[in-house]
């Protein structure tokens, strides 16, 4: 948004009212008239109200010690490590900063993980482009190829680890044909003499 004449810090002062809600608006609504006459004096009072040093100094500590949890997926990592960036949008760590906290505090296995996605997620640079973008745009594609592979992997369907039953393949009874057994023949059940029968044919089948 562009006004002729107008500069942009007079804009954004106007309109950073209407972004606000809650204790930040209650916060504004306490100031004394004419307190804040610039942008900048604006941006100083704000951080000072709801980002003390100490509190910066505490969030800065949480993302410099951040370590990925025993029980912890790469992407939930990966998600609470961005919320901590998130919590303190001041914080001052460079983006090449962030991305090296992050893969030191992996486990050893999604470290390696990590790597082969590197191999994956090359991406070609310019001799002009500095060294140090080069490093930020390796790291975040490493981190974006990673995150895809392990969405792909846990949206790919379980192989089930119980064997499919075996159907049991019945013997076909040698006296009237059908697939039961001898003994379970109601031709021959309760005969002595058609059960010998039955034995009697059954050997010399195997004998032959």
């Amino acid at each position: 948004m562009r006004v002729p004449n107008v500069p942009t810090s007079s804009i954004k002062l106007m309109l950073f009212p209407l972004s606000l809600e809650g204790a930040a608006w209650i916060w504004l609504e306490k100031e004394a008239p004419r307190s804040i006459l610039t942008w900048d004096d604006l941006v100083s009072k704000f951080i000072n109200q709801f980002f003390p040093p100490s509190k910066t100094t505490n969030l800065r500590n949480e993302i410099t010690r951040f370590q990925q949890r025993f029980d912890e997926s790469f992407y939930e990592a990966w998600e609470r490590f961005n919320d901590l960036l998130r919590a303190s949008p001041h914080h001052g760590f460079s983006e090449l900063h962030q991305l090296d906290t992050f893969y030191n505090a992996l486990n050893v296995n999604d470290q390696d993980s990590l790597n082969s996605a590197a191999v994956l997620a090359k991406v070609s640079t310019s001799s002009s482009t500095p060294a140090i973008s080069s490093e930020v745009s390796e790291l975040k594609d490493m981190v974006r190829a990673l995150l895809l592979d392990k969405k792909n992997q846990s949206s790919a369907p379980a192989l089930s680890s119980t064997p499919a039953p075996v159907k049991t393949i019945e013997p076909n009874c040698v006296t009237c044909g059908v697939t039961h057994s001898y003994q379970n023949c109601p031709v021959t059940s309760r005969n002595v003499y058609r059960d010998n029968i039955q034995e009697y044919v059954s050997q010399a089948v195997a004998v032959n």
